[in-house]
């Protein structure tokens, strides 16, 4: 469990985050498509995981639309979007900012994927979304790095994301 806070206010996870050196756990999470996508789908390449409570919040938001403009000047890498939002309100989020460079997954139907990245809030008003994190993947799904954002209503630490990227690039 981590104790993190949403505007000040303390909050607990379910779990704890997946340590640096250890194998990213497998997911089996819902596409844009409805279809089940899972860790393995992109195997071979690197990997940065965003996870947010949901795409329909300003901080949220931003952290979508900086990775993916970040993103679109490397090669080699995927990013991943994950929230609790459904499919559809995904892709519209998207659609709606001209993101073209995120694969969204929606844990609608996969509640085991906050519990096994340690990042389902337990507790009060935002309960069963997830928390905000970020993990940076290699090839093998090793992680390379990853922070649980400790205030819910803050971005990450986008340049620790692109020297853990530098490092394996």
């Amino acid at each position: 469990m981590a104790l993190i806070t949403f505007k000040g206010n303390p909050l607990r996870t379910v779990g704890t985050l997946p340590l640096v050196g250890s194998i990213a756990p497998e997911f089996n999470l819902s596409g844009a498509d409805m279809q089940n996508v899972t860790l393995a789908d992109f195997s071979g390449v690197r990997k940065i995981i965003n996870i947010v409570p949901s795409l329909d919040t300003p901080v949220c938001a931003m952290s979508a639309k900086r990775f993916n403009d970040e993103i679109a000047r490397l090669s080699g890498i995927v990013l991943l979007t994950v929230s609790a939002d459904l499919p559809f309100a995904q892709r519209r989020f998207c659609e709606s900012q001209s993101l073209k460079n995120v694969v969204t997954l929606s844990t609608f139907r996969s509640p085991d994927f906050g519990r096994d990245y340690g990042v389902q809030i337990a507790e009060g008003p935002l309960a069963g979304l997830m928390s905000r994190a970020v993990l940076v993947l290699d090839a093998a799904n090793r992680i390379l790095w990853a922070e649980q954002v400790p205030e819910i209503a803050e971005e990450p630490d986008y340049a620790t994301v692109w020297v853990a990227l530098n490092k394996t690039g």
